[in-house]
């Protein structure tokens, strides 16, 4: 009698043993009694029926998941390749474990098929120009999409873009004629710039004789600084004009 009061309460120490888990502050434990969902506990110290309750561990942590690349065709007919990342997180540990058999890779594949329906509506100078935007298009469309999973998609980026290599030289040769284009643009906004500033000169001085012979004398100075053997000085003849301060 002694012997099997003995195994009783070994047994049920045993079994006591095996029903406690611990859940870190990061974890919740959906809890399954003879296969049906009873709720989620945690964290912290929790007590299972053993061979009666399970528990599931979900990670409640926001998960960094990077999209491979893929290979899609933009609305202008453009072979690109794009990779991303998508970041999210459980919200409702029960949808998680009874919605979905793996949230994780429904998750990828379903970002990754987003992301090539997406970049499929777009041109590439929408998705080169405007990436936030673009960025902002995908996690919406995730995020309407993983609900039903328990799942927040909070952000979504696009890493890097690959253009095949005839796409890149044209690209180049459009930047390369858009700086000439600007260049051209400067030097005739400088040249109509000085034009107007020669224009209004020449009506000065021809209201002022005094400031044209001004100006040659200030040529005359510039000359003789320069380090040449041989000057010659151009006379305009209104220097011996009778009317002239000079005489």
């Amino acid at each position: 009698m002694i012997n099997l009061i003995i195994f009783i309460t070994l047994c049920i120490f045993i079994m006591g043993i095996l029903g406690i888990k611990i859940l870190n502050e990061y974890e919740r434990g959906v809890i399954f009694r003879l296969g049906r969902v009873t709720g989620s506990r945690g964290p912290g110290l929790i007590f299972l029926i053993p061979g009666i309750e399970q528990i599931v561990r979900i990670d409640l942590r926001t998960v960094t998941l990077d999209v491979p690349p893929q290979d899609a065709i933009s609305r202008d007919n453009v072979t690109i390749k794009v990779n991303a990342v998508v970041y999210f997180k459980v919200l409702e540990p029960i949808q998680a474990v009874i919605e979905v058999e793996n949230y994780l890779i429904a998750t990828s594949q379903l970002a990754q098929t987003t992301l090539r329906s997406v970049l499929g509506q777009i041109d590439l100078d929408e998705l080169l120009s405007s990436r936030e935007s673009v960025n902002q298009r995908l996690q919406t469309i995730l995020d309407i999409q993983t609900q039903p999973w328990g799942v927040k998609v909070s952000h979504v980026e696009i890493k890097q873009i690959d253009l095949p290599l005839e796409m890149q030289r044209a690209m180049a040769k459009q930047a390369e004629a858009e700086r000439e284009r600007r260049a051209k643009i400067i030097t005739a906004e400088g040249e109509l710039q000085a034009s107007q500033k020669l224009s209004e000169a020449a009506k000065i001085m021809s209201l002022q004789p005094m400031a044209l012979q001004l100006r040659y004398l200030h040529t005359l100075k510039e000359l003789a600084s320069q380090p040449s053997s041989t000057t010659v000085i151009p006379i305009p003849m209104e220097l011996f004009n009778k009317s002239s301060p000079f005489q």
